[in-house]
């Protein structure tokens, strides 16, 4: 006899818990950034519309395939496909892409528990060097707060759906938020503050071009935690009269604020440190820009509110972060672990540990592929550069096979799936979906408009990341 699928214990749940894998390092940094370089307000127009017209739809896909199945992406392609072994292949993209993204993932809030304990324990200052970073990557204390980092993300899943994850999204999630608004309050105080909210807010069409278009469905595509099967597996612990339209609807929403509100914290930030900041000169990582550039940013603030003040809002920033990453990583390590579960009959505590052990292996070569062992650090080279494990990790399984999958969702639902078991999922628990205009657009964009989109994205994507040669 099967075992009963676990659920969301209410729908608030289920939302905080998408939102929180939505919301991330990307939506907190990455995207003020983007808007910072290309066009502002004009940035962020492009990347609501492609929220609303493009990543919803294929999220109200994901969400279907999971509820409709109520499996882990694997077995839902393989349940819903009739066992097709062609649609598996799709089945196994969405398990092992974040498998992988789990790993280097973890580095990153690895990173960020590091420097919230150091702001913690008085050395801002040392934040701020420049060299300090490289230091710290290579250190063997970030081997004891990976460990911290583990023991809690593994408290987390070990509690399940309801008495885990939901019930750490439902206190991560409120106080992210909570700090998120108080540190844009207080940045916005800052001398110079408001010439980065004219920056970000007025729009500059000049600078959208093929490439930022591009760049704007990416960041989108990749913030909503789409193609990366959490959509699906949450989906699955659905219950049948949800909304699934309308969930979708609020955690797009509740993601593209976050994303915006980061714009009115970072880059008025940036401008009180420097008015006269060069955008173009800010870094195109995520990465560089948190553990880099901006600490010095809080650093200089002890001119104004004092050391003990800048360290206060460096650890609410970086607080603020980890967080974030908590409620991504657990959401995608939840995905080979729901599967596990499903396929092997494992036990969640069992398939806990299965795949602590083989991630934290994985991740430990990442963490040696920064200078510790050359090979690891020389482990390939394409489009004329030299890449380290870790960055093939990130090149591969995040910025380029997420579109694929997102494709291939699309490409399932109308050809294999069909319309109609489609429409006739989405209207479980919503009545007032059948006929509606966000239906006949839903059904019409899976099947044409979406899939090209991201098939181009795809394609471009890897002609730019292997062959350095750009197609838009």
């Amino acid at each position: 006899m099967a075992a009963v699928r676990e659920q969301f214990g209410s729908r608030l749940g289920f939302i905080l818990a998408a939102a929180g894998s939505a919301v991330g390092i990307g939506n907190l940094v990455g995207f003020p950034v983007a808007a910072a370089k290309n066009g502002g307000a004009a940035f962020l127009v492009i990347y609501a519309f492609f929220v609303l017209c493009i990543c919803l739809p294929v999220m109200m896909a994901e969400l279907a395939m999971g509820r409709c199945s109520q499996k882990d992406p694997l077995n839902a392609y393989r349940q819903l496909s009739g066992r097709s072994k062609l649609w598996s292949i799709a089945g196994w993209l969405s398990l092992i892409t974040p498998y992988m993204i789990a790993v280097f993932y973890m580095v990153i809030t690895v990173w960020l528990f590091g420097y919230l304990w150091q702001v913690g324990i008085g050395n801002l200052d040392k934040l701020a060097n420049p060299d300090y970073f490289a230091q710290f990557i290579n250190s063997n204390s970030v081997f004891a707060y990976f460990l911290v980092v583990a023991l809690l993300v593994n408290a987390i899943l070990l509690g399940g759906v309801k008495n885990g994850i939901e019930r750490a999204a439902k206190i991560l999630m409120p106080t992210l938020l909570v700090m998120l608004m108080c540190l844009v309050v207080f940045v916005l105080t800052l001398d110079n503050a408001f010439a980065g909210v004219s920056f970000y807010l007025i729009p500059d069409f000049s600078k959208i071009n093929a490439g930022v278009i591009n760049g704007a469905l990416s960041q989108a595509f990749f913030s909503l935690s789409l193609g990366m099967g959490i959509m699906m597996t949450y989906g699955s612990y659905m219950g049948r009269n949800e909304k699934v339209a309308e969930s979708a609807r609020f955690v797009a929403i509740t993601d593209t604020g976050v994303a915006f509100f980061a714009g009115l914290l970072i880059l008025p930030a940036i401008f009180s440190f420097n008015p006269s900041v060069n955008t173009a000169e800010l870094s195109e990582s995520s990465v560089g820009l948190i553990f880099t550039f901006l600490p010095k940013i809080f650093l200089a603030l002890q001119l104004s509110i004092g050391y003990f003040g800048a360290s206060l809002v460096a650890g609410l920033f970086f607080l603020l972060v980890f967080f974030a990453a908590i409620t991504s990583l657990v959401s995608i390590t939840e995905v080979p672990i729901s599967s596990l579960m499903e396929t092997k009959s494992y036990s969640r505590k069992k398939a806990l540990l299965y795949l602590t052990l083989t991630m934290a292996l994985l991740s430990v070569v990442c963490i040696l592929s920064f200078g510790r062992i050359e090979w690891l650090t020389e482990f390939v080279g394409y489009a004329g550069k030299s890449k380290s494990f870790f960055d093939v990790v990130v090149d591969v399984f995040y910025e380029t096979i997420l579109p694929l999958n997102g494709f291939l969702v699309c490409i399932f639902v109308a050809v294999k799936w069909k319309k109609q078991n489609f429409d006739v999922e989405l209207e479980c628990g919503d009545p007032e979906y059948k006929g509606s205009l966000v239906e006949r657009y839903v059904n019409f964009s899976l099947s044409s408009i979406i899939p090209l989109v991201l098939l181009l994205v795809f394609i471009n994507t890897v002609a730019l990341k292997y062959f350095a040669v750009n197609l838009l």
